[in-house]
This record gives structure tokens, sequence and C-alpha cells, in this order.
């Protein structure tokens, strides 16, 4: 059985891309030479060239420098990230810059800080659904999910019918990078 619903939200999504930078040259070294310059060893699989590529692109120092003027705009930020080494780029960033973070992750469900600057650092697996954030209008989407599905629940966590809020402002850090083309 279907029941209609209708949904007249008065918020506005704003998508934006950030392109960042990430290194040819050592990814042509994972790409076409198969060699792992994290462990210095031959890489074995595909799996591992995929997480290695994204380990790359997604470490750059760019990345995390595109969230500085998001944050000097938005002060309240969630971000959504993959993997732990993203999260420990992120927690470096806030703390190097004593901003109040907390984190909803697959070891930590913190709430929502209560100051009037925080990041909220999310990932994809554990903080896609069932909750939402009406304190902000702003999504910072640090690295890509292969889903779609994970990437407009995330999107939805802001977009709430009891939000304040009229903009909603999304951004995705990408690169140029053949590995993200194909995310």
């Amino acid at each position: 059985i279907l029941i209609e619903m209708p949904d007249q939200r008065p918020t506005t999504q704003h998508h934006e891309d950030n392109i960042c930078d990430y290194d040819l040259e050592i990814y042509d070294i994972l790409s076409k030479r198969r060699w792992n310059i994290f462990e210095n060893k031959p890489i074995r699989d595909i799996s591992t060239l995929c997480y290695l590529l994204r380990k790359l692109i997604n470490s750059d120092e760019s990345r995390v420098a595109a969230i500085e003027p998001i944050f000097a705009r938005h002060k309240k930020v969630i971000i959504f990230y993959n993997f732990d080494y993203e999260l420990d780029i992120l927690r470096d960033w806030c703390t190097s810059r004593q901003i109040t973070y907390s984190e909803w992750n697959g070891h930590n469900h913190d709430p929502i800080p209560d100051t009037r600057f925080w990041v909220y650092l999310c990932q994809y697996t554990a903080a896609k659904e069932a909750w939402n954030c009406i304190h902000t209008d702003c999504i910072v989407f640090y690295s890509q999910t292969y889903s779609y599905k994970a990437m407009i629940q995330s999107a939805g966590r802001i977009d709430r019918m009891n939000t304040s809020f009229m903009h909603l402002y999304y951004y995705h850090l990408i690169s140029a990078a053949p590995i993200e083309a194909a995310i």
C-alpha cells in the first residue's frame, strides 16, 4: 500500500564542488607501477589499489585547506568522511585551530556540540540516517561515497521540516583524479 505524503519544504539546497589538488606523480606510481608508497611494497589487488589512490587524494593538504573558508563562512559545520585516516586529519585540523568538535562514527556517538562554533565529524556508514540537525545550514562532504543513496541520506541530516534555515549549503571536496571521476 502506498500512501502519498506531500512534503513542501521551504528549503533550497545549494551544492558546490570544490576542486582540490592531488599529487599526480605519486598517483602514477600507485596506478601505473602498482607500488604501495605507504608501505614500500607491491600492490597485490585492485581493491588495495583503489583504497590507496583514495588515500592519496583524500590526504592532500589542499583538501583540508578547502574547509577553512567554508568554516569561516558558516561556523557550524557537519563534515562527512569515509576512512579513519580522514578522521585523524580532521581531528588534527580542529585541534590545531581550537575548534570544538564531536564525532558520530563506529567509535563515538557524541552529541552535537553546544557552543557558538563547532564541527561535527560524521562517518557515512554510521551517521547517514536516523538523526537530524537543525542547528546548522552546512555539510561538507570531505570524501565521496560510492553510494548515491548514502550521499542523499547524509545530505538529508540538515534538510528537515523543522529547520529554521531557508538555504542549505553542501560542499563536495573533489579532485580531478580518475578515481574520483569513477566514484
